[in-house]
């Protein structure tokens, strides 16, 4: 049976269709109708019709952003906001006429990261992505682990510093205000008076505002992912999301979660992603 993946993203959408050997047969990405819930629907219905023209049998994934509530069926806590307490799977289900699988962009990307990517050999994964927020997620043995109430690997919203800054989701201190790329942003203008991307506040570490930065960076992600392996003791942690680039969260990073785990033997490996952005589709596609 053939597989179709769909990832809905905040800039795009991408749709993919693998054999049974998990070999590409098509793809295809379009923009993301900004703010657009009606259109947002209507693109994935285009897409997935399209790339299921020729095929008679197929399973269909999805991967969104946000989580859906088993309560309900809606979406909720969605960065893209128009999603949230929308029926997405539903409303998709009824304009193809077909069952869909759905799941967080971080569940999926674990999913992919762990049975193709670089966690493939591996038995516990525990997935992070870092980018616009902080995302996580659960396989076991090739196998997605959701939990009780769909919020397992929900680390980005564990307090990282008690009544800490604000976020969204009306909690205080949340690591996902301390290390998505809006945070880091927001914390540069602080130290520096000066508004700029992550990418250039990386090239200007040298001075010791940068080195204050860095340093908050490290032991902010050093103690979030060392609580997360205090629970869980995964066999590995990959990385992905656009922070995924910086290359001295493999160094320094490690080293900080490392020196704050409880163990005499501290060496679980962090990973880079293999898969790029196109993990969570590769992800949706095996739900």
């Amino acid at each position: 049976m053939y597989r179709l993946g769909v990832d809905l993203g905040g800039t795009k959408i991408e749709a993919i269709l693998l054999d049974e050997s998990f070999e590409v047969i098509q793809r295809k990405r379009i923009p993301t109708p900004q703010e657009n819930y009606q259109k947002i629907l209507d693109s994935m219905t285009s897409l997935v019709l399209d790339l299921s023209e020729n095929v008679s049998d197929y399973s269909l994934g999805v991967c969104a952003p946000g989580a859906i509530s088993k309560q309900t069926g809606l979406i909720k806590n969605s960065n893209t906001r128009c999603l949230t307490g929308k029926p997405l799977k539903e409303d998709l289900q009824s304009k193809i006429g077909k069952k869909v699988s759905m799941e967080n962009d971080a569940n999926c990307f674990t999913l992919a990261e762990a049975t193709l990517g670089a966690a493939a050999d591996f038995d516990l994964v525990f997935g992070v992505v870092i980018g616009t927020g902080v995302g996580g997620g659960i396989v076991i043995d090739k196998k997605l682990y959701s939990g009780r109430t769909n919020i397992a690997g929900e680390w980005g919203h564990h307090t990282l510093h008690r009544n800490g800054n604000s976020c969204y989701c009306g909690k205080s201190g949340c690591v996902e205000t301390y290390i998505s790329g809006p945070s880091l942003e927001i914390q540069w203008t602080r130290l520096t008076g000066k508004s700029q991307s992550v990418p250039d506040i990386l090239a200007n570490l040298d001075d010791e505002i940068g080195k204050k930065w860095k340093n908050d960076l490290t032991e902010n992600f050093g103690c979030g992912l060392a609580n997360v392996i205090d629970i869980l003791d995964p066999d590995a942690i990959v990385l992905g999301g656009g922070l995924s680039n910086i290359d001295f969260l493999y160094t320094d990073g490690k080293e900080s979660i490392h020196n704050k785990v409880f163990s005499d033997l501290a060496d679980t490996p962090i990973l880079k992603n293999k898969l790029g952005d196109s993990a969570g589709v590769f992800g949706a596609c095996m739900l």
